[in-house]
C-alpha cells in the first residue's frame, strides 16, 4: 500500500517516484507480451535511462529492464561508468544484470520484488555485494514490492 508522501523520508519519497516510474514501464513490457519488468536510472535526481524487458520482441537475450537502461543512460552519460547513479527495477536482477551494474558502477539498486528463482541481490545469489569483485552495490529491496508482485503474479497466471 502507498503510503502518504509527506510523511515519509526525502529519499523515501524519491524511491517511490522513481518506481512508480519503472511500474509504468513494466506495464509497457507486458502490453508488448514480454514479462512485466521496468528500469529506471537516475543521477542527481533526474532519470538518465530507463528500459523495460523486450527479449522476444528484440530476439535479444541481453534486452532485460535493466541492461536496456543501463545502455540508455550509458549514452545519456556519454559514459561506460554510471557512478553516483541508482538503479530502480520491478524485479530483483538476475545474475546478469547484477553482473552488468557491479561492472558499470552503480552506486545503489533499489528493487521491489524479490525472485526467489534467480534473484542477484540477495535471494539466491548476491552478487551485488560478492567480496571477489571491486565493486559493490548499495541495495535495498521492497519498495513497492506488494503492488510489484501482484502485477508479476497476474501475468504468469494469464500466462498459463
Amino acid at each position: 500500500m502507498l503510503q502518504n508522501p509527506s510523511m515519509l523520508e526525502p529519499e523515501q519519497s524519491l524511491d517511490i517516484q522513481f518506481m512508480t516510474r519503472a511500474i509504468e514501464l513494466a506495464r509497457e513490457a507486458e502490453r508488448a507480451g514480454e514479462v512485466p519488468v521496468g528500469a529506471v536510472i537516475v543521477k542527481d535526481g533526474v532519470i538518465v535511462g530507463e528500459g523495460w524487458n523486450r527479449p522476444i520482441s528484440s530476439a535479444d537475450p541481453t534486452a532485460h529492464a535493466e541492461i536496456v537502461a543501463l545502455r540508455a543512460a550509458a549514452q545519456t552519460l556519454n559514459s561506460y561508468r554510471l557512478l553516483d547513479t541508482t538503479l530502480y527495477v520491478t524485479l530483483e536482477p538476475c545474475a546478469m544484470c547484477a553482473g552488468a551494474m557491479v561492472h558499470a558502477r552503480v552506486k545503489r539498486l533499489v528493487y521491489a520484488a524479490t525472485d526467489p528463482r534467480a534473484g542477484a541481490a540477495g535471494s539466491i545469489f548476491n552478487i551485488v555485494h560478492h567480496e571477489a569483485l571491486n565493486h559493490r552495490i548499495q541495495c535495498e529491496g521492497g519498495v513497492l514490492a506488494d503492488e510489484c508482485s501482484e502485477m508479476l503474479r497476474q501475468f504468469f497466471i494469464a500466462r498459463r
